[in-house]
C-alpha cells in the first residue's frame, strides 16, 4: 500500500468521517491486520488535537476461535467491567471510528442458534447505552481490505493481488488518489446530497411505492414530517461528521407498520460472518409476514424474528445505479459498501433524529409516532436496471423519484 494514499486515507478518516476537534477522545476499531492503517489515523487524531485515542483491536481467527470453543452461556455474558466500559464511553461521549475488515464468512458452519442467542443477549445488555449516546457523539465506519476479504472478492489473484486490487477499488469509492485532495473532494459531494434532500423534504411526500419486473412490488407509508437525509450530519451540540465513507445514500425512516407487498433482494446480505442470497420478504399490515431465500434461510429467520420490530421497515434509502461503487461492477460482500451501489431498505430500528425536535421526545413518544424500534438495524439491497419509485403526495399525486433504476429526469430537471 502506498504510503501516501494510506496517509490521505487516514486524514479522511479523521477529519471528514469523525471530524475529530481539539479536545476530543476517540476510539478506533480495527482488526490486527490493519495496524498500518491505525497507526496513521491514531497520528492524524492527535494532529487534529484529540485528547486520547484508544484502540480496541479484533481478530477474525480469534473470533472464530471462540464462537467454536466457547459455550453459548459463556459467550452471550457481558461481564460488569464491559457494562461499565460501556457506561463510560456514553459519558464521555468519544469520536468513534470503526475499520472493517471482516472475512464475509468468517462463521460460516458455526451453529446458528448459537450466533443468535450471543448476538441477542449481547444486544440487549449494551442497547441501554446504545440508546443513550445516539445522535450524542461524531462516528464514523470506513474499510481496509482483508486477506480473506479480499479473496472472497477476487478468488482468481494471489493474496496479494486479491488485497492491492480491493484497495485500489476502496481508495476510488471514497476518492482518495495521488492528485486529489479528498477532504475538499468531501465538501463539494456533501453539497450534492443537500440539494437532493432539500428536494425531497419540499415534496412532503405521504407514501412511495416500489417496483421492478424481479418481483419487487411494494407500498410503504412515511412519517409526516421526517426528514430526508444523506452525506454528513451533525450531533445535537453541532459536530458535523460523515458516518459512512463512502456514502451514496439518501434515506429516511419509514411509517412502521405501513408497508405492504414484496421485496426482492438484488446482492447477497452478510449478516453476522454469513451469507444470505437470493432472497425475497412478503409485508402485509407493516410486518414481513413470509420469506425465502436460496441460501442463508436459517440465518435470515434469525434475523426477522429477533423481535417484533425486526420483521418492519426502519429505513428507506436511495441510491443511483450511476453510483461509483455500482459502476465498479464489483460485489464486495459488504454492507458499507453494497449499499451505496443500490437502493436498499433496512429492516429493524429507525434513526430518531430523522424526526424534528426528536431530542425532546423519549423513544417510547418516538415510537408512537412510527419511528421502528428494534435491537437490529440490517440493510438489504433491491436496487436493479428498471427499478421505478414513485413519491405520493397527501392528495394522491403521483411524483416521479426513480425511474429505471436512476433518479427520474422530472426531478433532476427541477434541481438545475
Amino acid at each position: 500500500m502506498n504510503k501516501n494514499l494510506l496517509k490521505k486515507y487516514a486524514r479522511l478518516i479523521v477529519r471528514v468521517g469523525a471530524n475529530v476537534q481539539r479536545g476530543n477522545r476517540v476510539i478506533v476499531w480495527a482488526a490486527t491486520e490493519q495496524s498500518d492503517l491505525v497507526v496513521e489515523v491514531v497520528k492524524d487524531a492527535y494532529r487534529c488535537g484529540a485528547e486520547h485515542v484508544a484502540v480496541e483491536w479484533t481478530n477474525d481467527a480469534l473470533t472464530r476461535l471462540h464462537y467454536t470453543h466457547r459455550m453459548t452461556d459463556v459467550m452471550a455474558e457481558v461481564p460488569r467491567w464491559e457494562k461499565e466500559k460501556a457506561k463510560d464511553m456514553s459519558e464521555r461521549l468519544p469520536c468513534r471510528i470503526f475499520i472493517e475488515s471482516e472475512d464475509p464468512d468468517l462463521l460460516r458452519g458455526i451453529s446458528q442458534e448459537k450466533i443468535r442467542a450471543v448476538q441477542t443477549a449481547r444486544v440487549k445488555a449494551l442497547k441501554p447505552y446504545r440508546d443513550a449516546m445516539e445522535n450524542k457523539h461524531a462516528w464514523t465506519i470506513a474499510a481496509a481490505p482483508s486477506k480473506a476479504w479480499a479473496k472472497k472478492i477476487f478468488p482468481d489473484l494471489t493474496p496479494g493481488q486479491a488485497v492491492n486490487k480491493l484497495w485500489d477499488a476502496i481508495l476510488k469509492t471514497v476518492h482518495v488518489s495521488a492528485d486529489t485532495d479528498p477532504v475538499r473532494e468531501w465538501e463539494a459531494i456533501n453539497e450534492t446530497f443537500r440539494a437532493k434532500c432539500d428536494w425531497l423534504n419540499k415534496k412532503s411526500f405521504a407514501a412511495m411505492e416500489y417496483a421492478s419486473s424481479n418481483g419487487t412490488n411494494l407500498f410503504v407509508g412515511l412519517i409526516q414530517g421526517c426528514q430526508w437525509a444523506g452525506g454528513g450530519e451533525a450531533t445535537l451540540d453541532g459536530h458535523f461528521f460523515n458516518p459512512n465513507l463512502p456514502t451514496e445514500e439518501i434515506f429516511t425512516a419509514p411509517k412502521a407498520g405501513a408497508a405492504s407487498g414484496k421485496l426482492v433482494s438484488t446482492k447477497p446480505l452478510s449478516y453476522n460472518g454469513q451469507l444470505i442470497e437470493n432472497f425475497s420478504i412478503t409485508f402485509e399490515g407493516g410486518k414481513a409476514v413470509s420469506w425465502e431465500a436460496e441460501k442463508g434461510k436459517a440465518m435470515l429467520d434469525q434475523l426477522l424474528t429477533m423481535d417484533e420490530g425486526a420483521t418492519m421497515l426502519g429505513e428507506l434509502a436511495l441510491v443511483s445505479k450511476q453510483s461509483p461503487i455500482n459502476q465498479s461492477g464489483i460485489l464486495f460482500y459488504n454492507t458499507l459498501f453494497d449499499e451505496n451501489a443500490s437502493c436498499h431498505v433496512a429492516l429493524g430500528s429507525a434513526y430518531t433524529n430523522l424526526y424534528p425536535g426528536f431530542e425532546k421526545l423519549t423513544r417510547k413518544e418516538l415510537t408512537e409516532r412510527g419511528l421502528n424500534d428494534s435491537l437490529i438495524h440490517v440493510d438489504f439491497m433491491i436496487g436493479c436496471d428498471d427499478l421505478s419509485i414513485t413519491g405520493i403526495c397527501g392528495d394522491g399525486t403521483r411524483v416521479p423519484v426513480f425511474r429505471n433504476g436512476d433518479w427520474a429526469p422530472e426531478m433532476l430537471a427541477e434541481l438545475q
